[in-house]
């Protein structure tokens, strides 16, 4: 399971706890099918409305592809591309296609074939482009399921708060406070739950989905620079350099603070050798004026001295 997510469900399971145990005195106050059913039924309605079947069921995939921990390949897929390109360059055509085979990216697999066949490079570029902006298309598109999800849910619980008041303005003649306890905690549990399922359910999976779609745009990216360098003909030491910079976790390019950590006690090491120095320097320099300042009418008179 995705360590992020076990985090996530586990905080909202113990925020859950807090708000039932402790800030209320009876927890099954917070239990109100009714409210919940209007909140539920209400978002799955307008969202089959929204949008196609096939759409909508794929809904409960991508709540497994959020929970299970995804693996990015990308240090295997970039070995392969250099091993690749190193058969390339010696030109065995045939080692290629059989190293081509074990490839289990389909989008690395595609443009290394493409580079078999002499594709012109800008041809493969533009396809390979292509393939990544309908990736991107698709994903975002199931993000934004979600997202329209999200904004369904505090709609249809206004709609069950609506409900309840014009329940409970009905009941108000009758002074029947159970009913009207009852009504009006369908009022509020209605915008509760519909808050809740918003910003706790919705809106984190849509921002998870669009998150792993950066994470698999960078991927493709990095293969794709890879099958260009290829094409071009450029050593296979030259582009694992290359890929592993696209790769690497982002670093400070102003300045090293590993290496600024140790400067300061070179610097104060510097300084006071410098500081001996110039008081050494000063001292002589002292000794030597000391010594050397005659006055000049002095050592006229001597010098006429017998």
């Amino acid at each position: 399971m995705n360590p992020s997510t076990l985090i996530g469900v586990v905080a909202s399971i113990l925020l859950l706890a807090i708000v039932l145990f402790f800030a209320t005195e009876d927890p099954f106050l917070f239990i109100d099918l009714p409210g919940l059913g209007i909140v539920l039924v209400g978002t799955a309605a307008a969202t089959f409305i929204a949008y196609p079947l096939r759409e909508v069921v794929r809904v409960f995939g991508l709540l497994r592809a959020i929970v299970r921990n995804e693996k990015h390949y990308i240090d295997k897929d970039l070995e392969e591309l250099v091993d690749i390109s190193r058969l390339w360059m010696q030109g065995d055509i045939r080692a290629v296609e059989q190293r081509l085979e074990a490839v289990a990216n389909p989008f690395l697999r595609s443009g290394v074939q493409l580079v078999i066949d002499n594709v012109p490079e800008q041809d493969i570029l533009d396809l390979l482009q292509w393939r990544i902006a309908r990736l991107k298309a698709k994903e975002h598109a199931e993000a934004q399921l979600f997202r329209v999800m999200a904004g369904f849910a505090p709609a249809f619980g206004m709609l069950g708060t609506l409900v309840g008041l014009v329940n409970l303005l009905f009941l108000l003649g009758d002074g029947d406070m159970t009913a009207i306890g009852r009504q009006m905690a369908l009022a509020l549990m209605t915008t509760f739950y519909g808050v809740l399922l918003a910003n706790l359910l919705f809106k984190p999976v849509a921002v998870k989905l669009e998150r792993r779609t950066e994470q698999r745009l960078v991927m493709l990216n990095t293969i794709m620079q890879g099958i260009s360098m290829m094409s071009q003909g450029r050593s296979p030491s030259m582009m694992r350099e290359t890929l592993n910079a696209f790769v690497a976790e982002v670093r400070d390019e102003i300045i090293d603070h590993d290496v600024l950590q140790g400067q300061p006690e070179k610097t104060a090491k510097a300084s006071r050798k410098a500081g001996k120095s110039v008081s050494k320097a000063g001292s002589g320099d002292k000794a030597v004026s000391i010594g050397a300042s005659t006055d000049p009418v002095q050592t006229e008179q001597g010098a006429n001295r017998p």
